[in-house]
This record gives C-alpha cells, structure tokens and sequence, in this order.
C-alpha cells in the first residue's frame, strides 16, 4: 500500500485494481471516482459500509456491467459477528475464533445462496437479487407480525 495524504482510495490518480471495498462511510464513491476506478480495471464492488456508492456511481456501474454488492448483502456479516456476540453472552459463553469463523462462514454461504437462487428464478443481477431477497424478508417479517 501507499500513503496518499489528501486523497481518498477512490481519487489517487492511478493505480490498478480488481475489486473495490468501500468500508468507510456514506457517500465516499461519487460519479468520478467510479469512473477513475472502472478505468483502473476494477471488475467489482463490494460495500462493507452503508450507502458507499452514490446512486450516479451505481448507476455508471450498472452501464460498464460491474459486478455490485451492495453493503446489505456484503456488509451482512458484520452485523451477523454482532449478532453471534450477543447470543454468546447472553449465555454467558465464550466462542473459539475459529467456530465464530464457521458460523460466519455459513451465514455468507447462505446469504450468497438465496442472492444466486433469486438471478436463477427472475434472471436479475446479484445487486438486484441482493435487494429483492431482503425485500422480501422483510415483507414477510411485517406480514408475520400483523
């Protein structure tokens, strides 16, 4: 890595990349940088915070065919880490890092299982099988609830 002062990750001027990991805050990839981005090769996005991208940004993505996850499917396993934490001390237990890890393993397996499940049945992308599936729990959590 390099040290950039007065530059985010997304606006140093060149540099390659595969896959970018927003993990910071809201709003951090704007129009430009995306563009600078696709033009240093990047071949997907990953969110690990909440609302990295722009809509503009996500819109550009869209168009160059960039594989996108947003961060309530990418970003799904640090809130499942907290909810791990909190079964654990609820029952006053303590977790091996590496069942943790196992835990946290299936949950993305799963989550990426329903996303590949949902572009099977309707034929959208992962970012659109990423939203449709936590739609639809969600409607259905309201529902159960009356």
């Amino acid at each position: 890595g390099i040290y950039a002062p007065c530059y985010s990750p997304w606006t140093i001027p060149s540099f390659k990349l595969d896959y970018a990991f927003p993990c910071a805050t809201e709003n951090e990839i704007d129009s430009e940088s995306i563009t600078r981005l696709i033009s240093s090769g990047m071949k997907g996005l990953f969110e690990g915070a909440n609302l990295p991208t722009v809509v503009d940004a996500q819109n550009i993505m869209r168009d160059h065919k960039i594989l996108y996850i947003p961060g309530k499917a990418a970003n799904a396993g640090g809130v499942a880490v907290s909810a791990f934490e909190m079964a654990q001390n609820i029952q006053i237990l303590s977790w091996t890092e590496d069942k943790v890890d196992e835990k946290l393993w299936t949950t993305m397996k799963y989550i990426y299982k329903q996303m590949e499940a949902m572009v099977e049945e309707s034929g959208c992308t992962l970012e659109q099988a990423a939203n449709r599936v936590s739609f639809l729990k969600l409607a259905k959590a309201i529902h159960e609830l009356g």
